[in-house]
């Protein structure tokens, strides 16, 4: 498969980004992973998907001085070295990891449409949440899409503390700005994190958002 890595510095940390081409993915191209018969049922966008953010993990490995690929755990989370966090996200045609030595998470989304905003919105956040979405300043689609990656990063981050699918509405939008969004976990997403509150970074870049929370 064609790949093309970079990096960027975002909220302090290095991410490393796969562009890659889909269409040119190859069975073959998964016998780099050492967890490829893991893969054999998955369908192709996904076997593409997972190589890249793969690629992106052991390029963000390697700053570490490690080299091994992360596997799979129980809950398809992947499979950190000791005393290591990290994160893959991966949106269209590009995948983007995070390793550091703290817990870290990161999700990258494409901006919803006016339409798709209105059909979600109700499921991802409730109306006083909305009301700051909508008060923040920012066009209500990219603030509803921020609110919705944050909390994606923020369970990454967070995920060994958390329930186990704890829904979106289990953290709550409490302030918004152009470079980050507060948010206060509840006791339904974690009683350990109850009342907690924290921020997310958050950057837009072209059509798509990139959150971080640690």
């Amino acid at each position: 498969m064609h790949t093309r890595h970079h990096t960027l510095v975002f909220s302090g940390f290095t991410l490393h980004r796969i562009d890659f081409d889909p269409t040119t993915f190859l069975q073959t191209d998964l016998l780099w992973l050492p967890h490829h018969t893991s893969l054999a049922t998955a369908g192709r966008k996904r076997r593409a998907e997972h190589l890249a953010g793969r690629i992106a993990a052991v390029h963000a490995l390697t700053a570490f001085g490690e080299k091994n690929v992360p596997g799979i755990g129980e809950n398809r989370e992947p499979l950190w070295p000791a005393e290591l966090h990290g994160s893959i996200t991966h949106c269209g045609t590009t995948a983007l990891a995070l390793v550091a030595r703290q817990p870290v998470g990161i999700d990258l989304e494409t901006v919803f449409t006016p339409e798709l905003a209105e059909e979600l919105a109700a499921e991802m956040v409730t109306p006083e949440e909305r009301q700051r979405l909508e008060e923040s300043g920012l066009p209500f689609p990219l603030a509803l899409t921020v609110a919705f990656s944050a909390k994606e990063s923020l369970y990454k981050a967070f995920s060994p503390l958390a329930k186990a699918l704890p829904g979106f509405t289990s953290v709550r939008v409490i302030a918004i700005d152009a470079r980050q969004i507060t948010l206060t976990c509840l006791a339904d997403f974690s009683p350990q994190l109850a009342g907690t509150s924290l921020s997310v970074a958050w950057v837009q870049d072209h059509q798509q958002v990139i959150t971080l929370a640690s």
